[in-house]
């Protein structure tokens, strides 16, 4: 049987290994698919810390997330080696979405993969703004591609 999710999709310059704990796994031994969320968010956070070192602002300007949609291809157990790749696809005034999958890095299998809209959110107003200047550089520098 094919696996539905290794149709490719976004070229990946972001890994990040992750450590699955025996209380991620569920009663059938396989990882829960509320963790794939948790180890995509971690993955996220280091996403844009990667991307923009010490013009990372969290409190100034950042994302928040609008839409998440996940396709879970696959099982995960609990000795299978990990790791989350992550990338900005496209920039929009307010907003950019990632792609961003689960992999087993030795065999190249896509356990999941997800694709999120984030918005751009200034915290001082509680309100959207628009992706920074700054972020929309960062961001195709690190990509390699203008948005």
């Amino acid at each position: 049987m094919a696996n539905r999710c290794d149709i490719p999709t976004a070229h990946f310059r972001h890994r990040l290994p992750l450590q699955i704990r025996f209380n991620d796994i569920d009663m059938l031994g396989h990882l829960n698919n509320s963790v794939y969320l948790t180890f995509m968010d971690l993955a996220k956070t280091r996403y844009f810390q990667a991307v923009l070192g010490d013009k990372l602002n969290f409190g100034r300007f950042g994302v928040v997330i609008v839409n998440i949609n996940c396709d879970f291809c696959v099982p995960t157990f609990y000795d299978d080696d990990i790791e989350c790749e992550t990338a900005v696809v496209a920039i929009g005034e307010k907003s950019l979405t990632l792609e961003q999958r689960i992999v087993m890095p030795s065999t190249g299998e896509v356990k999941c993969r997800c694709r999120t809209v984030m918005s751009g959110f200034d915290a001082k107003t509680m309100a959207s703004a628009p992706i920074t200047d700054e972020w929309r550089q960062a961001l195709e520098e690190y990509e390699g591609k203008k948005f």
